[in-house]
């Protein structure tokens, strides 16, 4: 888990009126108010009531005759009753129930003496911030964040003389001109993140010359250098600085002269060349984050005499004396390429309390120097290339809330002095290679062929590593080779909301100390070795997950309701019984491989059931009957699986009112001929219907409304009539199946236009990765094209041999004639080539030598008699070697007892294969399961 970075500036002592809420002033003026409020001022505030959108009912309190210094958000003035403030910001979750919208009546003019106005996390997406609020003479606060109003900002803003804070972040506007800023002479706090200001060349001059502004956020205003500005006369007032996610390709020199700067933030620019050495006369500074940038220098030795520095971000080689920062706390390298070992001047950093280095490339080994940083809370070295064991030291970091080094090579055992961590909240070891290690007796058995200890091998974690974590919240150890060796009997001392421990031994038995955990809100025990019932008091667990994986184990029983917000994985037990009754905040659900048996009635039909699903797995089940027609309701659906049933009948109308990405169908016994409404799913990546009994032909709109498909198989069915040529215009087709069917005809010479296939540029394989399981992605790695068992006629046209990214083609079983076109040897790649069984005559073309990659290839006539084979094209030269045989003997067996027979004879090999095969399927699964979040 990467950590967070921290975008805040610390606390400024000389400006701590601008970090008070406004709220604080809302409860201290409410609780004190006796006073009716001045009734030509409710009457303003019902008005302005009445144009706005209210749908969770929040201005209730709001009603004829009320005291508004009462009503919910009204801060009045204790002596005179005026309203004073409005706190209407909407609360950020549930968003949609609770934001205003609707209209800004100009009926809040009549509010003189108003001085605070709060409209954040609202919902005004249809109107421009209203010119009255320029009015609003008043005005001391003004937050309109995130408040969905867009267009010009209102240049009579600038007539607010006294306002101090303006906050307009996180809205869609737009400024050509920041000229009205200057009138705001009492500005403190300025925010217009994510407005476009790319127009507004004069942003440097008017704010850095501002003479009371404290705080400026242009966060992603789409700033650019002006090569016009060399220099601007700086405010010395200025001590926050955020101008990140913009596009400044150097740091404006003007930033030099402000000597009062606390913080500076310049993050995801595209600054290059050497860290400014000015930044070390900047004296105050505290904050300092050049986070993705290009700046290639180290860093200056400027830096190193910044006394106040706490918080560091960079993208620059680590130097050795790292650790004459002595007064760092927080340091993140993380995001960059260092390709070196943990530097140890880094371990003398003892005021040091978070350190990140993720994803940087790092090498070599945790020294045990490791236990030097004291007082750090957060370490984080995930998503490296680390090896060696978890040093000992690491029990000595008693401040220790965050350990996450998941992701990288390490071995051994997870460290007993783990348990000594009695702070830590976070435990992340996953995706290493801890493991249970060798005696060093092994050494000495020489004549040892075969060792095979099974779960005996696995690294041991028992009670006592987690005897004084009673703060820990997240268990994060999946895809290591461990195991738990617990008495039945144990409660754990913590209560966690993330336990992902798959592909540790826990089973047989399911583990019963799961019984005590009340707040788990993500459970992965996968692979786990369980083979016991499901407990009812499992599925009676007062906690509703928000994920749920328990697949591949050997899980029975069944299951009436699972109790989980977004995604279930049961794939791969033994549960039987009809199909379980779910949330209705389900966003995936995965029953695949089990023998869940009935209809798919009581799922699909049940509305309540279906108003989020987005991946449906069923496949591989005993379910039987027709595939009801009740998909109305499904309408963020993108993957639906039900292949390998019993699935009989048509495939009904309301399936293609889906957005579907993924139709999986296969393995079946449907029939009935492809819908014309299947057009209205324009959006299929994968489309299987094959080993089932549809017929008809196949429609020549196919090209023309799924011209996103890259998987299309319709095998093992009935179909008949000819190719149509607009398959021919489906630019990201990888895999064509169309074999065991009925279809006559010639090969489309269009196939050529298949640009996927004719290329050896897989850039489109992205499409599985997001959105198709494990399976079907490697599937789609195969470019192939199978059109065999038809009836085909013709020649095997010329043109086929351009689609030189096929690695697999056959065309078997069919009636095709004439010679086997020399353009074929241009497929290099092909890996299996199948023309048996057809009248084809002639030599094979000296170029198929080209193809060194063939293991597999299939040339007899439907006579079962060999076509003749060239000899670098005479007949006479019978003495030659034939190199085309040599060069398909020579990569069979180079293949062979280069990969398979190891595979086949080594079982370390074979069982290390499988686990890779394993773990990149898991990875695609958490892949599209993290985004779909």
């Amino acid at each position: 888990m990467a950590i967070e970075t921290m975008t805040t500036a610390l606390p400024i002592s000389f400006f701590p009126f601008l970090l008070l809420v406004p709220a604080i002033f809302f409860t201290i003026c409410h609780a004190n108010s006796n006073l009716l409020c001045v009734p030509s001022e409710r009457e303003a505030l019902l008005k302005f009531k009445n144009h706005l959108i209210d749908p969770s009912n929040r201005l209730s309190s709001w009603v004829e005759g009320g005291d508004c210094c009462k009503w919910i958000g009204v801060v009045c003035l204790n002596l005179t009753g005026h309203v004073h403030q409005l706190h209407l910001a909407a609360p950020l979750s549930p968003y949609e129930q609770s934001a205003l919208g609707g209209k800004i009546n100009p009926s809040l003019l009549e509010l003189n003496h108003l001085s605070t106005l709060d409209l954040s996390n609202n919902n005004f997406s249809s109107i421009h911030i209203p010119k009255l609020f320029g009015l609003l003479e008043s005005l001391t606060y003004l937050n309109l964040s995130r408040a969905q109003f867009q267009g010009a900002i209102p240049h009579n803003l600038g007539n607010l003389s006294k306002l101090q804070y303006l906050d307009l972040r996180g809205n869609d506007l737009i400024s050509e001109s920041l000229q009205w800023v200057s009138g705001l002479s009492s500005l403190q706090y300025l925010d217009l993140s994510y407005a476009n200001l790319s127009k507004a060349t004069d942003w440097l001059q008017v704010t850095f010359k501002h003479p009371s502004l404290l705080e400026l956020h242009l966060s992603a205003c789409i700033l650019e250098d002006d090569p016009h500005l060399i220099s601007v006369n700086s405010s010395k007032s200025l001590a926050v600085l955020d101008l990140s996610w913009n596009s400044l390709s150097s740091v404006p020199k003007s930033i030099s002269s402000l000597h009062g700067l606390v913080s500076i933030d310049l993050r995801f620019n595209s600054l290059d060349g050497r860290i400014p050495d000015y930044f070390g006369n900047i004296s105050f500074l505290e904050v300092l984050d050049l986070h993705q940038n290009s700046l290639n220098s180290s860093i200056p030795n400027s830096l190193f005499c910044l006394n106040h520095l706490r918080f560091l971000h960079l993208s620059s080689p680590i130097p050795d004396y790292f650790g004459n920062i002595s007064f760092l706390e927080v340091l993140d390298l993380s995001w960059n390429h260092l390709n070196s070992s943990i530097p140890n001047s880094l371990y003398s950093l003892n005021r040091l309390q978070l350190l990140s280095l993720w994803y940087t490339w790092l090498q070599g080994t945790i020294s045990s120097a490791i236990g030097n940083l004291s007082s750090v809370t957060h370490l984080d070295l995930s998503e490296n290339q680390l090896n060696g064991q978890i040093p000992l030291s690491i029990g000595e970091l008693s401040s220790l809330k965050l350990f996450d080094v998941s992701k990288n090579q390490l071995n051994g055992q997870i460290p007993m002095s783990i348990g000594q961590l009695s702070s830590l909240e976070v435990f992340d070891v996953s995706e290493n290679q801890l493991n249970g290690t060798f005696p060093l007796s092994f050494g000495r058995l020489e004549s040892l062929e075969t060792l095979d200890c099974g779960y005996n091998l696995l690294g041991v974690v028992s009670e006592t590593h987690f005897s004084n974590l009673t703060r820990l919240t997240t268990l994060a150890a999946s895809h290591n080779r461990l195991r738990f060796e617990l008495n039945s009997s144990w409660i754990p001392p913590f209560q966690c909301e993330w336990i992902d421990l798959g592909h540790w031994h826990l089973g047989p038995k399911f583990p019963q100390w799961l019984k005590f955990q009340k707040k788990l809100s993500y459970l992965d025990i996968s692979y786990a070795g369980i083979s016991d019932v499901m407990p009812t008091w499992f599925l009676n667990l007062p906690t509703q997950f928000k994920h749920l994986n328990l697949s591949s184990n050997q899980l029975r029983g069944e299951i009436s309701y699972l109790n989980v917000r977004n995604i279930v994985d049961l794939s791969s037990n033994r549960f039987i019984g009809p199909l379980p009754r779910v949330s209705p905040t389900l966003l995936f659900l995965m029953l695949s491989n089990n023998s869940f048996s009935g209809s798919l009635f009581e799922l699909l039909c049940n509305s309540s059931s279906t108003k989020r699903m987005e991946i449906l797995y069923i496949d591989k089940n005993l379910i039987s009957g027709d595939i009801p027609d009740c998909w109305n309701h499904w309408q963020n659906l993108n993957l639906l699986n039900l292949g390998s049933n019993s699935l009989t009948g048509k495939i009904p109308p309301s399936l293609w009112h889906l957005n579907l990405i993924m139709l999986n169908l296969r393995n079946n016994t449907m029939f009935g001929e492809l819908p014309s409404t299947l057009q209205n799913s324009p959006n299929l990546v994968m489309f299987d219907l094959s080993e089932n009994h549809f017929s008809g032909r196949l429609p020549a709109w196919i090209g023309d409304k799924l011209s996103n498909l890259v998987i299309l198989s319709l095998r093992s069915n009935n179909f008949d009539g000819h190719i149509p040529h607009k398959i021919c215009d489906i630019q990201f087709l990888q895999n064509l199946d169309l074999a065991h069917n009925n279809i006559s005809g010639v090969i489309p010479k269009c196939f050529n236009n298949l640009s996927a296939m004719a290329t050896t540029n897989k850039t489109n394989n992205f499409v599985f990765v997001k959105y198709v399981d494990a399976d079907s992605f490697t599937l789609g790695l195969v470019t192939s094209m199978d059109l065999s068992a038809n009836s085909l006629t013709g020649e095997i046209p010329k043109e086929i041999g351009s689609l030189v990214g096929l690695l697999s083609l056959n065309f078997s079983g069919n009636l095709l004639t004439g010679n086997i076109p020399d353009s074929i040897g241009n497929m290099e790649l092909m890996e299996s080539l199948d023309l048996s069984m057809n009248r084809l005559n002639g030599e094979i073309p000296p170029s198929f030598s080209n193809l060194n990659f063939l293991n597999h290839f299939n040339n007899c006539s439907s006579k079962g008699i060999p076509i003749d084979v060239a000899n670098n094209g005479s007949s006479r030269e019978g003495s030659k070697v034939n190199w085309l045989y040599v060069s398909i003997v020579l990569g069979f067996v180079m293949g062979f007892w280069g990969v398979v027979a190891p595979l086949f004879f080594i079982r370390s090999w074979r069982h290390a294969y499988y686990r890779k095969l394993d773990h990149v399927g898991r990875k695609l699964y958490v892949s599209w399961a993290t985004m779909g979040m």
